[in-house]
């Protein structure tokens, strides 16, 4: 519930008083001396869903500019006539006011120099996260990430016409990916040139990293339940630093992942990271924008309404469309994931059959392990590596050739995803372990 002031002239006392007993409102007057012209203060409770529908009604009696209005937050609110008002618009869709969602979306974005720091330092952190390949360090990038600001104040900017919060909120996004890319660049390189990790570190082997490579159709779910959450809760007057965590999820390790293969000199790496960069930051701005237009939230003035639809609309479809092209790449490496699924099943099933002849009894499958030539997409099998047991004390015959002639072993022929022809048809290279076991 809310508490409102409205500081009116006194010459529009009486309209403003019938729109409030029209509503069956209680409120009270208080005389103000303090201003040139007369004026008085109008105090009224209201549950939070009707707080913009009453402040029109109030706004369309012609009060000035120059008045001003008081939101805040009421604990309780003792009265009859509240509680029946409370009921009959608690049938609307549950929701704060234009004034205050926009209140709420310009203080969730920081000082710049405040902004610019967090992202620096929750970079960095996420950086060396990912090198340590530490979850709980790269959580703790993502809670102190300032991201979820510019994100939701551009949306908001957009549905309610207010093109200060819409360019403050692109160009904070805009700066806070470009400064992301270079800080994470250079720490990391950085820690490459001064050996604080290993030379021989195998960047591939890195579970944290690995998540960031190949990144499917499936990583849109994050970025639309991120930007759904945050403009969701935006508009129910809630806290938003769990959800600020969420967004910062779908845009943090990512960037030190760009920044990563920057400088370790992997094309592949970055473009594969950067492309899950800017779909998860385009859904996020898509979708928070399609939920408060949902919402319904338009801009006060009436005749501003036409100009944010159009608006809208045509930042929804540039949106849509960038997401739609950038999706080509996530649609190829899901179909990436699959082809790889179906190679190593069916590998493993042609390796057991092989071992379920009668002349190789005594052996055991312990493993089989399918390595590519690069493990961004689109891989291709390079080599397929079986560990076999075989009983202590005795020599396990040689089943190598048999395995490298099954017809499994051979990778499929060339793939064509969006962008041509990227793999060539060959034939993997099987490698055969033995490894002493007790019967």
């Amino acid at each position: 519930m809310r508490l409102v002031e409205i500081l009116i002239p006194k010459r529009k006392r009486d309209a403003v008083e019938e729109v409030l007993e029209e509503e069956d409102i209680d409120y009270t007057l208080t005389e103000e001396e303090s201003r040139n012209e007369p004026s008085v203060v109008v105090t009224f409770p209201l549950p939070a869903p009707a707080v913009e529908s009453v402040l029109d009604d109030v706004r369309e009696t012609g009060i000035d500019e120059d008045s001003y209005t008081v939101i805040v937050e009421a604990e309780t609110v003792i009265s009859e006539r509240f509680d029946e008002l409370e009921q009959r618009y608690a049938r609307n869709t549950a929701r704060i006011s234009r004034e205050e969602m926009q209140a709420q979306a310009k203080e969730l974005t920081p000082r710049f120099s405040t902004y610019l720091v967090m992202t620096i330092m929750s970079v960095v952190v996420a950086t060396a996260g990912l090198l340590l390949d530490s979850p709980a360090v790269v959580v703790g990038s993502m809670v102190i990430a300032p991201l979820i600001g510019p994100a939701l104040g551009a949306s908001v900017g957009t549905v309610i016409n207010d093109r200060a919060l819409f360019r403050r909120g692109i160009r904070l996004q805009a700066i806070g990916l470009g400064v992301g890319v270079l800080t994470a660049a250079a720490f990391a390189f950085v820690v490459r040139t001064t050996g604080l990790v290993s030379p021989m570190i195998d960047l591939f082997a890195i579970s944290e990293i690995q998540g960031r490579l190949r990144p499917d159709v499936l990583s849109l779910v994050i970025a639309i339940g991120a930007g759904v959450a945050g403009a969701w809760t935006l508009t129910a007057g809630t806290s938003a630093a769990l959800v600020g965590v969420m967004i910062a999820a779908a845009l943090v390790p990512p960037l030190g992942v760009v920044g990563i293969g920057i400088a370790w000199g992997l094309p592949k790496v970055t473009l594969a990271a950067g492309v899950l960069v800017l779909v998860n930051i385009l859904t996020i701005n898509v979708t928070s924008l399609g939920v408060l237009w949902y919402k319904g939230y338009r801009p006060e003035n009436w005749f501003q309404q036409d100009e944010a639809a159009v608006a809208t609309k045509k930042r929804a479809v540039v949106l849509a469309v960038a997401i739609v092209v950038l999706s080509g790449f996530l649609a190829g490496v899901s179909y990436d994931t699959y082809r790889a699924g179906a190679y190593e099943e069916g590998v493993t099933d042609d390796v057991a059959a092989v071992l379920d002849s009668p002349a190789y009894a005594d052996l055991t499958l312990v493993d089989v392990a399918i390595e590519y030539t690069d493990p961004v997409p689109p891989r291709q099998p390079e080599r397929v590596v079986v560990t076999i047991g075989h009983p202590i004390g005795t020599d396990p015959p040689p089943i190598g050739d048999e395995l490298q002639s099954r017809e499994s072993v051979r990778a499929e022929s060339a793939i064509h995803l969006p962008t041509g022809p990227l793999v060539e048809s060959n034939r993997a290279e099987v490698v055969v372990h033995y490894t002493e076991i007790e019967r």
